[in-house]
């Protein structure tokens, strides 16, 4: 990073998980535990479209900030060390889920990370997008799928218990 702005090194500093994803073996598996917390905290706020909006909030900051920090950082075009997308992703996976239990907010994490890593498609066609929409927009759909499958298995086990 050298002698770079303030601005800048500050942009490393958020992006890297207040740098937890510059020394982390698996950046984006522990890095992205700092987006629970930002879940939790979306998930308070009053009514679905209130907390859309807050993720997308979010997301257009986090891009931003992930653009200024992959170019300060270098290397590949979504350095690992950049954990921002899957803080601020996180929150999409639990959106519209009403009564989180422990195993909730675990099965929806694991799901998360399943699919940002197998990174079906079209996941890795968005890394393509370019500087932080690249880095920010694969997180996004991963996160969809997994609130797509979290509130599959709500329903289906609510289905069952009711049988």
């Amino acid at each position: 990073m050298g002698n770079r702005g303030l601005g800048t090194r500050g942009a490393v500093w958020v992006a890297t998980g207040l740098g937890l994803g510059l020394v982390s073996r698996a950046p984006g598996t522990v890095g992205g535990l700092w987006g629970l917390p930002l879940a939790w905290a979306v998930g308070y706020l009053p009514g679905t479209a209130v907390q859309a909006l807050a993720i997308a909030l979010a997301g257009l900051i986090g891009t931003a900030v992930c653009s200024v920090a992959a170019r300060a950082i270098g290397g590949s075009k979504d350095p690992q060390a950049i954990v921002l997308d899957e803080i601020a992703a996180l929150p999409i996976v639990y959106l519209g889920v009403a009564d989180k239990t422990l195993a909730i907010w675990l099965v929806g994490w694991l799901l998360f990370r399943l699919f940002d890593i197998a990174k079906p498609w079209p996941i890795r066609y968005l890394e393509r997008l370019p500087r932080g929409w690249g880095i920010m927009a694969d997180d996004w759909l991963a996160a969809a799928y997994a609130c797509a499958v979290l509130h599959s298995l709500l329903w289906l086990n609510s289905a069952l218990s009711l049988g």
